[in-house]
């Protein structure tokens, strides 16, 4: 893995973050996708690299880890993770420019759902897997496949669980989810941290979201909503955690759904999910 860093050419940044940037490098002819985080990242990269490292973690919808690396230069530490490079992007900016059909919604939201299910799923045996949360669900951490199915990226606060020590193996880092894309138990602080369930609930949450997201851009006779963020229309562009209680929690809002879609048989299915998804009570 350390000399993989080293064979790299990074050609150009294809996004940024908190965390830090993407890049999208060549190796051995290959197109890979580089994450460069910021020093103050690091408890990120450290986590997200021992996730990925996890035993049984490979999966088609969840983004394909290739290697990490600290490449260091006297004072200054740059920390990488090098994975799969899917150039349709992210969920988020396909869904901005693309429409969909009927099948390519149900294609997107099954695969982020397979993705999704493995994640959650404990696979027993020496050789097994612990059951893992993301705690940060959103569009912009789903990338899009050149199949038209997507895989789940961004581990970075992943919590970890292992039914045998019965233990919820939270990340060092001070880093928080999304405040949009959080559930009422987590805005209120309601959510119980010593199991390991409210955790994987609070991912279905977000889940429902997405789901609202990609149905919003699904065309059925002709119409179709343009694309917007979950609450769009409620909160600030960078809501802070009163704006979203307030709507979330206390008014017990959830984002609008189109009269439209009750006319067709497939995004009445998918308002039906999403509904469940974001009750307001998990159980």
């Amino acid at each position: 893995q350390r000399t993989i860093a080293k064979q790299i050419q990074m050609v150009r940044q294809v996004g940024k973050g908190r965390y830090g940037e993407v890049w999208m490098g060549k190796w051995r002819g290959e197109k890979v996708a580089v994450k460069v985080f910021f020093t103050t990242e690091e408890a990120s990269w450290f986590r997200e690299t021992e996730i990925y490292q996890t035993v049984l973690m490979r999966h088609e919808n969840i983004l394909g880890f290739i290697a990490a690396d600290i490449k260091g230069t006297g004072s200054w530490t740059q920390l990488y993770l090098i994975t799969d490079y899917h150039e349709n992007g992210s969920l988020y900016d396909f869904l901005k420019c693309a429409t969909l059909d009927n099948r390519a919604l149900l294609k997107l939201a099954y695969s982020a759902a397979c993705g999704l299910c493995h994640l959650h799923t404990e696979i027993y045996g020496t050789q097994g897997k612990p059951a893992i949360a993301h705690r940060d669900l959103k569009s912009k951490n789903i990338l899009i496949k050149k199949n038209g199915s997507c895989c789940i990226a961004d581990l970075g606060l992943a919590v970890k669980f292992n039914s045998d020590t019965n233990e919820v193996d939270v990340p060092l880092n001070t880093r928080v989810g999304t405040k949009r894309y959080m559930a009422p138990e987590v805005l209120d602080e309601s959510l119980n941290k010593n199991h390991f369930q409210p955790y994987i609930m609070a991912d279905i949450y977000s889940f429902g979201l997405i789901i609202w997201e990609m149905a919003r851009r699904c065309v059925t006779g002709g119409i179709v909503e343009e694309y917007q963020l979950p609450y769009y229309d409620m909160v600030p562009n960078d809501p802070s955690y009163e704006d979203m209680r307030e709507e979330v929690c206390v008014k017990r809002l959830r984002p609008v759904v189109s009269n439209r879609w009750n006319s067709d048989e497939c995004l009445r299915a998918a308002l039906k999910l999403m509904s469940e998804c974001w009750a307001h009570n998990p159980a």
